[in-house]
């Protein structure tokens, strides 16, 4: 992997947030997502099927952590026969996790709110920027309960084994 291109998030636990003002926003975007998390002994593998509009596609992601912010991302694209092949690997102990992703910009920055269906309450949303030395602007309608950006219990991947394991926070 020579190539290794960088991704630098915030992650946020909020509130959940009210979905009609959420839709009101800027190049607002709504999709369904269901991933899962592969076997993979160096690297963090996903495989992801996403549904915009009744569109379905699919890709594998690697992911490697460089700081608790940033992480070498690479992302490919696969055809569903790929996924529904890799689905096999799912990862021992994990379940997939599906959520409904709402995009939306705001002060220049791409927000995304991940909703799950097993929290009424609660959502996470993401803000990636250009460098570690950014504080990404959060919006106001949006009620911040802690930064999890370097917590890794706040993973995906962990909430994955954790509805596995039916022990969700």
């Amino acid at each position: 992997m020579t190539n290794k291109p960088l991704e630098i998030e915030y992650k946020f636990l909020i509130e959940m947030p009210d979905l009609k003002v959420i839709s009101a926003q800027p190049e607002f975007h709504e999709k369904k997502l269901c991933q899962l998390y592969l076997q993979l002994p160096e690297y963090r593998c996903r495989i992801r099927k996403s549904e915009e509009k009744g569109k379905l596609t699919f890709c594998k992601t690697f992911k490697q952590d460089v700081t608790s912010l940033t992480r070498i991302e690479i992302e490919e694209n696969i055809t569903e026969a790929e996924f529904n092949e890799l689905s096999a690997y799912i990862a021992r102990g994990t379940a997939p996790i599906e959520k409904t992703r709402y995009t939306f910009s705001y002060e220049g920055y791409t927000l995304e709110l991940d909703v799950f269906p097993f929290w009424s309450d609660l959502a996470f949303l993401e803000i990636e920027v250009e460098s570690e030395d950014v504080t990404p602007p959060v919006p106001p309608f949006i009620k911040v309960i802690k930064d999890v950006s370097d917590d890794k219990s706040f993973r995906n991947s962990t909430l994955a084994r954790r509805i596995f394991e039916g022990t969700l926070i």
